[in-house]
């Protein structure tokens, strides 16, 4: 008897292959029969009419950060109200695990850590998860049978080098002993099922303290060290954040990046490739990596969005602005002290100076000031603004639209939300992302899901990329659409029996009304764990998720099953080579 047949649907399977109609049984978690619609003879224990409805498999998001949300909400959300029912976890050289034993203040460098660079709650990261594990198969086990998602993890360079050298792992470099050492701990979270490698080296990436992360301080021979430890073990990656991530390569980072994936056998994923038809270059010269590796012997993918993804923006909290050269100076500052530079003239001249410059790299895309529109005020002399456009304002009252910003954000004692308007939103940068998406070191992702949670919300991504293909500017059409949410991911990674609808593969699958399907704006809520805040987006025309056969979305809503599996390497990925 089959548990749940799902009838006369449209089945779009994730191999870019036609649409087709047919009826969909499930079996103990996984798709027993594929058959015409009427045809299956088979009975079922419960059944339902999908006439009208698009099934495909479960969406893949390749870059998640979920590491600690997963511990307070189960169910990955948003991810998992917008189809995402496996995450790819530990990026960027970030995870909870695994921590030193013997030295328990541990545990909040890593909270005060995470809380800096990937923009989580500190309360959250204190009060919502149980920080009971060292090992990093312990952390796996303390997920294990909890979850929603299938959810899979890399291990994150920053936590062994402070594993095994302590404070020191920041500005310091290992002795041969050390790196025996790191190497050693390494393999055992490998051999407990983490996916692989996760590394930085972006200049971005800061500790608690304001320091550059441990993994930064790495150099290239510890790194491919760690990347030969890679190939030792079976179904697994690398994924690698170097500085010029955010523009352009360096030579040395071309090199590095396709030295690391050669000496593994194994994909390199970075993240992420920003398309802008301003920057011309930036495509032909990021890709320069991919075309390296494979000369090497290896595999470089590049992640990218299909969608342009809003962010919530602040002069008064930590946000991307901060990032922009030299004004981390002025906006790291006590707030009345900050207010008072801020309306300086010469530091905001020499500040938009600063921003302007090639030094600034993508975050120039952020200086646009005429173009922000202003979100929720605070106080009596900016009633009327919210939703306005700064340049308009600016002219009305005849300063400039960074003064102007700066007047309206310290009346609110700097709390007003500032939204920035997307300066790549052109034709010719559209037509630029389809034509890069065909390129098959190329892959979409990078929601940054479960990070900079108040700042911005990339989860959404998979239905408002399949909405925009259905109904808006149709870039591509709805099989190519899912196949490079679905299998194109999972054959990255190496999933076994996932990423597409094929009898015996898991049944993870998504049901959607294809005249409905997007996502509805980002909107801030106060729902994680201390009641800190942070944007979620609702999913409009997804009428039921499963994972691994088990219903966990019907209709909008969570059902409360918890059917995600930890997806260990080797037991749930099979080896991806590069060779």
């Amino acid at each position: 008897m089959l548990d749940h047949l799902i009838q006369a649907a449209t089945v779009v399977d994730g191999t870019g292959a036609p649409a087709f109609a047919a009826d969909v049984g499930i079996r103990d978690g996984r798709i027993a029969v594929i058959a015409g619609p009427g045809t299956v003879t088979e009975e079922a224990r419960t059944r339902e009419d999908a006439g009208g409805l698009v099934l495909t498999p479960g969406f893949v998001d390749p870059h998640t950060h979920y590491d600690a949300q997963l511990f307070w909400d189960p169910y990955a959300t948003p991810s998992l109200h917008h189809g995402v029912t496996t995450v790819a976890g530990g990026n960027c050289g970030f995870t909870l695990a695994p921590l030193h034993p013997g030295r328990p203040e541990d545990a909040d460098y890593t909270r005060q850590m995470m809380s800096r660079v990937e923009g989580m709650s500190l309360v959250a990261l204190e009060q919502g998860a149980p920080w009971t594990w060292h090992t990093f198969g312990e952390y796996l086990d303390a997920l294990e049978g909890r979850i929603a998602v299938n959810a899979g993890f890399m291990v994150g360079h920053c936590a062994l080098r402070r594993h095994v050298m302590g404070p020191d792992a920041v500005g310091g470099q290992p002795t041969p002993d050390q790196l025996d050492a790191m190497l050693r701990l390494f393999h055992e979270a490998m051999d407990a099922g983490a996916w692989g490698l996760s590394t930085t080296q972006s200049a971005t990436h800061t500790d608690g303290d304001g320091a550059p992360v441990a993994s930064r301080h790495a150099r290239p021979a510890e790194l491919l060290a760690l990347s030969r430890a890679v190939a030792e073990h079976e179904g697994t990656q690398i994924e690698a954040i170097v500085a010029g991530c955010l523009d352009r390569f360096s030579d040395e980072e071309i090199d590095l990046l396709a030295e690391m994936s050669a000496a593994a056998g194994r994909p390199l994923n970075w993240n992420v490739l920003t398309i802008d038809s301003a920057v011309p270059d930036r495509v032909p010269r990021q890709l320069l990596a991919s075309e390296r590796a494979r000369k090497a012997g290896g595999r470089v993918v590049a992640l990218t969005m299909p969608i342009l993804t809003p962010m919530n923006m602040s002069l008064g909290t930590f946000c991307a602005l901060n990032l922009l050269p030299g004004w981390g100076d002025v906006l790291g500052l006590p707030v009345p002290e900050r207010i008072a530079r801020l309306r300086e003239a010469d530091v905001r001249a020499e500040m938009l100076r600063r921003a302007s410059g090639e030094e600034a790299g993508v975050f120039r895309r952020l200086t646009d000031f005429a173009r922000y529109v202003i979100g929720d005020t605070y106080s009596a002399a900016n009633e009327g603004l919210t939703g306005r456009v700064v340049g308009d304002i600016a002219a009305e009252r005849g300063q400039d639209p960074f003064h102007c910003l700066v007047e309206i954000c310290a009346h609110d004692r700097l709390r007003t939300v500032l939204w920035p308007m997307p300066t790549d939103n052109d034709p010719a940068s559209w037509e630029l992302r389809q034509q890069t998406w065909q390129h098959q070191d190329v892959l979409l992702g990078g929601s940054d899901a479960g990070a900079h949670l108040d700042r911005m919300c990339g989860a959404p991504y998979t239905t408002r990329f399949l909405g925009d293909c259905l109904r808006g500017r149709k870039l591509v059409g709805l099989e190519q659409a899912v196949r490079m949410l679905t299998d194109d991911p999972a054959r990255l990674f190496g999933l076994r029996d996932r990423g597409r609808i094929a009898e015996g593969h898991h049944a993870d699958l998504v049901l959607f009304d294809p005249e409905r399907i997007d996502a509805a704006p980002a909107t801030l809520v106060h729902d994680l764990p201390g009641d800190s805040p942070r944007l979620d987006s609702r999913a409009i025309g997804v009428v039921s998720v499963r994972v691994n056969g088990v219903e966990t979305i019907r209709d909008g809503a969570v059902t409360g099953a918890v059917p995600g599996t930890v997806l260990r390497s080797g037991r749930d990925t099979e080896t991806v080579s590069t060779r």
